[in-house]
């Protein structure tokens, strides 16, 4: 069985003009909620093998802020850069590469893509997009990460910061 957390990353700001998209920072809200997001996936007990992020700047402080309350290092957390401004196609083949060594990983990105990463993968759609910093687990009935799709996807848990 293989473990997938698809995370949002939090809020991010849209103070600094003179930053490109993938240099936004997160803002206050989004500094609160990674953290709180993290503990919430703490005290589920989880600990990945394996945390996977977008190189924006908003996700990888999301992952950054979550691994601190997961106790995973930091410094083990793999930038992707096809996740920034993947399509649907795209993220499935980011997942389906994932090394099968390991079983549980934590992946963040980015809105739109992954709602409808989940909205194919889920037997039933999400009602709305992830919000900010949500977290939608989901398992998958296969010993190989090329081999999910939506046959042998259960879904898990669906958390996010205002179900807190």
């Amino acid at each position: 069985m293989k473990t997938l957390y698809l995370m949002r990353h939090a809020k991010s700001s849209w103070s600094f003009d003179e930053l490109n998209d993938q240099e936004r920072p997160l803002n206050d809200r989004g500094r609160d909620d990674a953290p709180r997001m993290g503990k919430a996936l703490a005290k589920r007990q989880i600990v990945p093998d394996l945390l996977v992020s977008s190189p924006a700047v908003r996700a990888l402080s999301t992952a950054v802020l979550v691994a601190r309350e997961l106790k995973y290092p930091h410094d083990k957390i793999v930038v992707e850069p096809a996740i920034y401004q993947a399509d649907l196609d795209t993220l499935l083949a980011v997942v389906r590469a994932l090394p099968d060594g390991a079983t549980s990983v934590l992946l963040t990105g980015h809105n739109p893509t992954l709602t409808d990463v989940a909205n194919y993968l889920l037997p039933s759609p999400l009602s709305g997009e992830m919000p900010t910093a949500a977290v939608l687990c989901l398992h998958f009935a296969t010993d190989r990460w090329a081999d999910v799709a939506p046959a042998n996807t259960e879904f898990y848990f669906y958390d996010y910061p205002k179900s807190n």
